[in-house]
């Protein structure tokens, strides 16, 4: 017996008993929502009703996030949606404060409701898993007061269950690194606009040609901060030569490496202590 099979069985007879009629996701194409919209579908399959896989199609997530989820919701067999949203339109969230993640999903959950208002759909449901309940989260506030609901969070699964879970059913995504809104690459307080968003995620699609595993690349004025999994430190230093120039020609005046390496939310550390007691985690639509 594998020590995730009680939590499954607890998930699925969740699921279950949402199916009453069509069932929303809002789906990132992330191993949170894949899971998610895998079991919804294999419920919906045996009470012949309908999983709405919703996906949206943003400035603040990278192109290739969009190819992924039309990719995984195809091999799971739902029906996917694409919402087209400018979040920098969001009054507000262009000055990057530190609950944005709240400003943000309050709006996208509400235009996910609106939608799911419009086909009927009572069940609206995202990826949000336990770990994320321990962690500055401001965009849990926006779920709760809109009344989304989170199936891996009701039934206590973390992040490393999620992924066991994930890869014992075939999902292809189930090793994929975390995507976080590329917000979450700008400190707080500083301007978003989409020339940066752009720059930061050309940047980050070249690092990821060059190192595996977790790649973030944080902006702090002109000076690109490179976050790596510890073991691809020495691989950087190698390679630092074409780094710094592939780097420089995107427009990054200084090329740093971060020596604490890759941490979730490495933003979230300046935060007062009443807004984040533990480490961060960086937002996402799961």
């Amino acid at each position: 017996m594998r020590e995730f099979d009680g939590k499954l069985k607890l998930l699925e007879e969740w699921m279950d008993s949402r199916m009453t009629g069509d069932v929303c996701v809002a789906f990132s194409g992330g191993v949170d929502s894949s899971l998610i919209l895998k079991m919804a579908c294999l419920c919906a399959g045996k009470r012949g009703v309908s999983v709405h896989a919703v996906t949206f199609d943003t400035m603040l997530h990278p192109a290739c996030d969009l190819q992924t989820a039309k990719k995984v919701a195809h091999e799971l067999g739902a029906r996917h949606e694409i919402i087209e949203i400018d979040e920098l339109k969001i009054p507000g969230l262009k000055n990057n404060p530190p609950d944005r993640c709240y400003l943000c999903k309050k709006h996208l959950f509400s235009v996910l409701l609106e939608y799911a208002g419009e086909k009927g759909i009572k069940h609206v449901l995202d990826g949000t898993n336990e770990d994320d309940l321990h962690v500055y989260r401001p965009g849990l506030r926006a779920l709760r007061e809109l009344g989304i609901e989170s199936p891996l969070a009701a039934c206590h699964i973390s992040k490393k269950e999620t992924r066991e879970m994930a890869d014992f059913l075939g999902i292809s995504v189930a090793s994929r690194p975390s995507a976080p809104c590329m917000a979450t690459r700008i400190p707080y307080g500083q301007e978003l606009n989409h020339t940066v968003l752009k720059q930061i995620e050309e940047g980050e699609d070249f690092l990821r040609t060059v190192f595996s595993g977790n790649v973030r690349l944080r902006l702090h004025g002109q000076t690109a901060r490179i976050e790596l999994d510890s073991s691809q430190m020495g691989r950087a230093l190698e390679q630092r030569k074409p780094l710094c120039s592939r780097l420089r020609k995107l427009g990054f005046s200084y090329i740093t490496l971060d020596l604490e390496g890759f941490r979730s939310g490495s933003m979230d550390e300046i935060l007062p202590e009443r807004q984040s007691s533990e480490p961060g985690r960086e937002c996402d639509i799961q």
